[in-house]
């Protein structure tokens, strides 16, 4: 007997792959951010430091400092006027 499109193996998983009455405390430990990790953050292509985001190629001081784009680089604002700190 084949089982069709809503019925599932087991019964802890919803449609969308998610356990129910999982504990929270003990399952966000893991997608929580760590800034020593060095597996799943890139690094900051102008100061080096640590990016707190996917995809992004620049910090968020960086890229406020230059006017640009964290995640693709484009010029976002005209800095030229502006004085730009990140004091």
């Amino acid at each position: 007997m084949a089982l069709s499109k809503f019925e599932f193996d087991t019964p802890d998983l919803e449609g969308g792959g998610r356990k129910l009455n999982e504990n929270k405390i003990l399952t966000s430990k893991k997608s929580r951010f760590d800034p020593y990790s060095k597996t799943d953050f890139a690094t900051c292509r102008i100061c080096r430091s640590s990016v707190h985001q996917h995809g992004s190629h620049y910090c968020q001081g960086c890229a406020y400092k230059k006017g640009i784009c964290a995640m693709c680089g484009k010029k976002v604002l005209d800095t030229k006027n502006y004085r730009q700190t990140s004091v």
